[in-house]
């Protein structure tokens, strides 16, 4: 699990239960010495009674209650003087209220405080021989009933906040897997759009063929060289477009094609013209003849620097100005869209596709894309695509 997601350290299984055992073997040991060297024998066995279940105070928090309040109560029968296994009882209280059912740690508290009238009056009656009074009940019953609400407050503080955190980790982890859902679905619309585009790329290029194979065909019997230089455009005509075949097959698509003409590289002169248009400031170092590419390139950044710039006026402000520079070098177009808005600043409309888009197209020509924030400002996207 992410380490922002994980929950807070505790005890494990293991820790718990011997944690439980010491603390029950713990007070049964100090009681059995200290009753039996004092010759309490009574009081020696209700302390075993009452400390030895708190070993199961976690998985049966309940009965364990039940069973050191009946011992508490047969104490208050039994014996005029407090003893150690009482000490079981505040401890009862804390694990019914960490553990169990709400209605259950209520109870357990109205019993605490039924037990500390009972408890102060045997008390007063072995300790002080004189009648009972308020002022000389009152100290004990608030003594003894606020012990109970502590330990009370504690189990039910401590289950509010396992059940807080146990809240807040399902949400963490139902928000991750949302994300992800959305990054796989967002993917998966990426590709299919890329796949309706390579579709217009490859439908182009066989109604190329087409065409130039039936000229081909009237024109062999009057030129045979118009013919062969027919047959040599086909020939590449149809590299190419096996090529964009073969990258389609690698895609998946869903719903209707969507066809339409696609724009090309030379279109990203129109683009600089709408964003300047828009009220943004745009300084493009673009070639001037446009190189011919195939119709799968030109596409594929055509899309990248209008996704650049829609992200600049989303993003970067509404005083930033960008830079675009499209050319062609090494056999490879490469783009590079850099603004100088709020960058690292900038916020975010909580999906981050753009940029899977981009690069998606890029690595659908076999090419490359890099985005982030500019080391002196900004925000700047490069890319290159192999022709």
């Amino acid at each position: 699990m992410d380490p922002l997601h994980a929950r807070p350290w505790q005890l494990g299984s293991r820790g718990r239960r011997w944690f439980d055992v010491t603390l029950a073997l713990g007070l049964l040991g100090v009681g059995l010495l200290g009753h039996v060297i004092s010759g309490q024998l009574v009081a020696a066995v209700l302390t075993a009674v009452q400390t030895v279940p708190l070993v199961r105070r976690r998985t049966h928090p309940w009965p364990v209650f039940l069973t050191i309040a009946a011992a508490s109560a047969l104490q208050a029968v039994l014996v005029d003087t407090p003893i150690v296994g009482q000490l079981a009882f505040p401890i009862a209280v804390y694990s019914v209220a960490r553990w169990a059912p709400r209605w259950q740690g209520v109870t357990a508290l109205l019993v605490g405080y039924a037990g500390a009238g009972v408890a102060s009056v045997r008390w007063i009656t072995a300790f002080d021989t004189g009648k009972i009074t308020a002022g000389t009940l009152t100290p004990y019953v608030v003594t003894i009933a606020a012990i109970v609400t502590t330990a009370w407050a504690l189990g039910f503080a401590g289950q509010q906040r396992e059940r807080y955190v146990a809240a807040l980790v399902e949400r963490a982890e139902l928000a991750e897997r949302t994300a992800e859902r959305e990054v796989q679905l967002a993917a998966q619309d990426e590709r299919a759009r890329i796949a309706r585009e390579m579709h217009d790329v490859v439908a182009h290029g066989l109604s190329v063929i087409v065409v130039q194979a039936d000229g081909a065909g009237y024109a062999a019997a009057k030129d045979p060289q118009v013919a062969l230089d027919t047959l040599g455009r086909i020939g590449a005509t149809g590299r190419e477009s096996l090529t964009e075949m073969r990258r389609l097959l690698g895609l998946l698509r869903s719903g209707d094609s969507g066809v339409r003409p696609q724009p090309g590289l030379a279109d990203v002169a129109h683009l600089v013209t709408d964003t300047r248009t828009a009220g943004t400031r745009v300084e493009a170092d673009l070639p001037d003849p446009w190189p011919v590419v195939s119709d799968g390139v030109g596409l594929a950044a055509y899309r990248i620097v209008q996704e650049a710039l829609t992200n600049v006026r989303k993003h970067a402000g509404p005083s930033a100005g960008v830079t675009v520079r499209v050319g062609v070098q090494a056999g490879a177009v490469e783009i590079e869209v850099h603004d100088d808005g709020r960058g690292a600043a900038a916020g975010s409309d909580g999906g981050g596709l753009g940029l899977l888009g981009m690069r998606e197209r890029a690595e659908s020509r076999g090419g490359t894309l890099t985005a982030g924030p500019a080391a002196g400002g900004g925000f700047a996207v490069s890319a290159r695509i192999p022709l």
